[in-house]
């Protein structure tokens, strides 16, 4: 059975409303036996066809499941930081409380305890992760997991620190609403 055919197959068994973003290295395990290079031709092939979207640099959506389009960039955040300790934080959380004015479309800011880094999404958007030297241990209690995005996101209080920690402009601050959270 030719490849293609194989991992179309295999992702229509796997994929669903839940599950319809995969990583590169998740569907190369669908076809051990392929190398690298192959693997990267076949995909290029498959996102060329309209089998497969490429969402970003090793990130894969499944075109023909329902899923919900507003929280792809999210899921592709949780998909790419699955393996360091992130959560939503600065502008996305105070837009969300209403502390800032503005809203950030399509660009979300994540602390991480991992490496500074910026990963462009295409039409869905940009994911910035910012380094964070704090330990999980620090904001127990002022992060709370959200399932319907599948991310740890922080407090109001948090994401004011953050704001701080990272020099980020304190200008469209709303000093009023933010002393109703604090």
């Amino acid at each position: 059975m030719q490849a293609s055919v194989r991992i179309i197959k295999e992702l229509h068994r796997l994929a669903d409303a839940e599950h319809y973003l995969f990583s590169a290295s998740h569907l190369q395990s669908l076809l051990p036996d392929h190398s690298g290079t192959a693997f990267r031709s076949l995909l290029t092939r498959l996102c060329q066809r309209g089998d497969l979207q490429r969402v970003c640099r090793g990130v894969y959506l499944v075109p023909w499941v329902p899923y919900p389009r507003g929280e792809v960039l999210y899921h592709t955040a949780a998909l790419w930081g699955a393996a360091k300790f992130c959560y939503l934080s600065l502008e996305n959380i105070l837009s969300d409380a209403g502390v800032i004015s503005q809203m950030p479309l399509q660009h979300l800011s994540l602390m991480t305890s991992g490496r500074r880094q910026q990963l462009d999404c295409g039409t869905w958007g940009c994911l910035e992760w910012v380094h964070t030297s704090r330990r999980p241990e620090a904001v127990v209690g002022r992060v709370y997991f959200d399932s319907r995005i599948r991310l740890w996101r922080a407090n109001v209080g948090l994401a004011m620190e953050d704001m701080r920690r990272t020099g980020r402009s304190m200008d469209l601050i709303q000093q009023e609403v933010l002393a109703e959270f604090i």
